[in-house]
């Protein structure tokens, strides 16, 4: 009999603990979960983390992630306003704000994927279609003061109207209010690439390499033209530097030779004997050298000195 009794209190224990255990759970802090009886939820979803109590049996908890997911879209090839073809890279951010409104709708994240992937490649597609290309592959707040555009003609940049930030926020609006009936928040939107297509990328890359020659003809005509500027410039200081040098030399000639006709004439008018006899001694010494024979007559002023030598 206590037999019989301690195993029918084992197995109340077990019975009770077993029921126990099945009407609590515990929400981690990065998820929310909805309690459903026979397949219908019950009550408001519960987002508050901590040790939290159900219905044994009759009642289950489905969880949902609280974080912030990322949805990466697969290149897509669209055509533009323009119509070039291009690939189109995005990748969104959004998290579950409603799980009740999510799980009655989509349930689990892998169809979440799935309607991400129709509206946000829908929207984005949209845009490229309405817009030409270089909205999506300059920024928005671009200004064409970089070189490699400064030497074109005003008429030959593409000037920007919207940009890539401008749309991506547009893209992410419209996108917004469609998941928001799936209790999902799309936190953004942004394009990581645009690539071009393999032919449009060879008309690309063969615009580039003549614009960039005809910028590099430019430069060079512009260096040569400064070159000769330069030059001219260079070639006519020079002048003016040889004209000054040589105006101030003569100048300066001009007046040592009336400075030195000054000083013979001083020195003439003192003792004229004396500078007749220095002035030919000074021709004696310019004139007779060496190896120098000299022929006078008997006349002559020079000889008149050196036939007193005795």
């Amino acid at each position: 009999m206590k037999n019989i009794v301690r195993t029918l209190l084992l197995v109340l224990i077990a019975g009770l603990g077993l029921v126990v255990a099945n009407g609590v759970y515990v929400l981690p802090e990065d998820r929310q979960a909805v309690v459903t009886q026979f397949g219908r939820p019950v009550g408001e979803p519960v987002t508050e983390a901590g040790l939290k109590f159900k219905t044994p049996f009759i009642q289950d908890v489905t969880f949902f992630d609280k974080r912030i997911q990322i949805w990466d879209g697969d290149p897509n090839q669209i055509p533009t306003r323009d119509k070039t073809f291009v690939h189109i890279d995005a990748t969104a951010r959004w998290r579950i704000v409603d799980p009740l409104r999510f799980m009655q709708s989509l349930h689990d994240v892998n169809r979440a994927q799935g309607v991400l992937d129709a509206i946000i490649d829908g929207t984005i597609r949209d845009f490229v279609n309405q817009n030409n290309l270089v909205e999506f592959i300059r920024s928005s707040d671009w200004q064409p003061q970089a070189m490699r555009v400064s030497m074109l003609e005003p008429d030959e940049i593409e000037h920007v109207a919207l940009g890539r930030d401008v749309i991506s926020n547009m893209i992410h609006a419209r996108a917004a209010e469609v998941v928001e009936q799936y209790g999902i928040e799309l936190v953004d939107v942004m394009l990581r690439r645009v690539n071009y297509i393999d032919s449009v990328q060879r008309r690309v890359f063969d615009r580039m390499i003549s614009e960039r020659k005809r910028i590099a003809a430019d430069l060079r005509s512009r260096g040569e033209g400064n070159k000769s500027e330069i030059l001219g410039k260079m070639e006519r200081d020079l002048l003016e530097i040889r004209s000054g040098a040589t105006k101030e030399a003569l100048t300066l000639m001009g007046k040592a030779d009336a400075q030195a006709a000054r000083i013979y004439s001083e020195a003439y008018g003192r003792d004229p004997d004396f500078y007749t006899f220095h002035k030919t001694l000074e021709t004696y010494r310019a004139t007779l050298g060496g190896n120098t024979r000299l022929v006078l007559t008997t006349d002559s002023p020079l000889y008149r000195y050196l036939e007193n030598i005795k």
